[in-house]
């Protein structure tokens, strides 16, 4: 399963959103993503690939934001 089916299927199972509509160009505020929402998806990468996130990283504005972070919990590229 890659990342975005990953998010695809927790944001269909939590919002029921549909997942056609989860593609990289996705606005998540657009899909009914809330700042709580968007931490939960967060803290379940966090738990996959065992690693922490970074303090100082920028909000994910849409669903490639979002996967560019996950790419770079995956290689442990992530930042304080």
């Amino acid at each position: 399963m890659n990342n975005l089916s990953i998010v695809s299927a927790f944001l269909e199972e939590r919002l029921g959103t549909d997942p056609a509509l989860v593609t990289p160009e996705a606005v998540l505020k657009n899909l009914g993503v809330d700042s709580l929402m968007l931490l939960e998806l967060l803290f379940e990468f966090e738990e996959r690939f065992n690693t922490n996130l970074s303090r100082n990283m920028p909000t994910p504005k849409t669903v490639g934001d979002l996967l560019a972070i996950v790419d770079r919990m995956q290689t442990g590229k992530t930042t304080d």
